[in-house]
């Protein structure tokens, strides 16, 4: 897989900054969320256990429970593994919890309900060391058993969201979801994330792209469930929160390019339909084109509004070109430019008007009058909203700044 070059970070110097940090640490913490998984807790401990052994591995394992009413915690503590307990519900809490805890220098995490192999963990291991900053599994590549993923999971669900994150932050993961992954525990800090829930995965590789961190994947296997448990995964629910997370994560693709789009087709359809009165299409399909341009440069606005904001907020971060482009939009351009649009249909308003007091304004023809009109609202609404929206944004900036 293609990666990309880090220069924001040098992971591997920091792993030495004091002699006391490398006593309290080991090289791999293995931590595995857990919720009511008594019939497998014990089968993946005891895999993990036996890799690390077996590959002289200086590590530890952590179950991270999320409120577990069966016999999982007493089951995990009997093996030995480090026992946390998170309050706040959800995957991605219970390995933020889980994740805190851990004094490795490099991170694995996969669930505890036997799905994953803990015996085969080596290729994650190798390319962290390696220096790769993240690892992400790829269960489509070494294989999927059957029955252990649903049809429409499979052929629809996960490569529909993959394919969205690939093409929404040109990123070489092509299973999102998958989760088996490591990564460098100084990377994972970086990556500040926040999710709760299932979306956490998507969260983690969204992060790790925007932070430019070296990323690849390895082939990796699912197993069915061993245990008759209900699975823990609500489709629609946790879909929905995947894609809703990587639209909120792109304002690029949520509102400038449908917005763009609008624009671009409302004034391509307006401005034929305006100089050519013998058309079919008249001033009905004008208006909807009119309301399109309105739509699409208020929703472009947004676009700007929402990047200007995620940068200040340090959701998403800045880089040269975006500054260049936020610095050129100044109140002042704003206000100019917004005050043409305001003259300007000020002028058509004011032109309406005076072949109205003259009584020529129906004789003209209503199709060709109203396109006057029209277009004449549609420049004193978008100029007012340039106006409107420079001030606001000038604020932001302030603010940012």
């Amino acid at each position: 897989m293609d990666t990309q070059e880090v220069n924001t970070l040098d992971l591997n110097g920091r792993d030495h900054q004091n002699e006391q940090d490398a006593k309290n640490t080991c090289e791999l913490s293995i931590v595995m969320p857990c919720l009511n998984e008594e019939q497998t807790i014990g089968q993946c401990i005891q895999k993990a256990r036996t890799f690390l052994y077996y590959n002289n591995i200086d590590g530890e394992i952590i179950v991270a429970d999320n409120g577990s009413t069966d016999d999982s915690v007493n089951i995990a503590k009997k093996l030995g593994a480090k026992v946390v307990n998170v309050q706040e519900r959800g995957y991605g809490a219970a390995l933020m919890g889980g994740i805190a805890e851990a004094k490795g220098k490099y991170v694995i995490i996969g669930d505890s309900d036997d799905s994953y192999d803990f015996l085969n963990l080596m290729p994650f291991l190798e390319k962290l060391r390696e220096g790769y900053h993240l690892v992400v599994g790829n269960r489509f590549k070494a294989g999927i058993q059957k029955g252990a993923m649903p049809f429409l999971h499979r052929y629809l669900g996960n490569p529909i969201l993959s394919g969205i994150g690939k093409l929404f932050f040109k990123s070489k993961v092509n299973d999102f979801h998958c989760g088996l992954r490591g990564f460098h525990r100084e990377a994972y800090k970086w990556m500040d994330l926040h999710t709760t829930g299932m979306e956490f995965a998507s969260e983690m590789v969204v992060k790790s792209i925007i932070y430019d961190l070296k990323m690849t994947e390895v082939p990796t296997t699912l197993s069915p469930l061993s245990n008759k448990r209900k699975s823990h995964l609500r489709p629609f629910n946790d879909g929905w929160r995947h894609l809703k997370f990587l639209l909120l994560y792109s304002p690029r693709w949520i509102f400038f390019y449908p917005g763009l789009f609008l624009m671009i087709a409302g004034f391509l359809v307006s401005t034929w339909i305006f100089f050519n009165p013998q058309l079919s299409w008249d001033i009905h399909t004008m208006l909807y084109a009119s309301g399109a341009i309105m739509i699409g440069f208020q929703t472009v606005i947004f676009a700007v509004f929402t990047k200007t904001f995620a940068v200040h907020e340090k959701l998403l971060p800045t880089t040269p070109q975006i500054e260049k482009i936020l610095k050129n939009l100044t109140l002042e351009k704003g206000l100019v430019t917004g005050g043409i649009m305001v003259f300007l249909g000020l002028g058509g308003f004011i032109y309406s008007l005076i072949i109205w007091n003259d009584r020529i304004f129906f004789e003209a023809g209503i199709t060709i009058t109203m396109r006057l009109v029209i277009a004449s609202v549609t420049l004193l609404v978008l100029g007012f909203q340039l106006i409107f929206s420079s001030f606001f944004f000038h604020m932001l900036r302030l603010n940012t700044k």
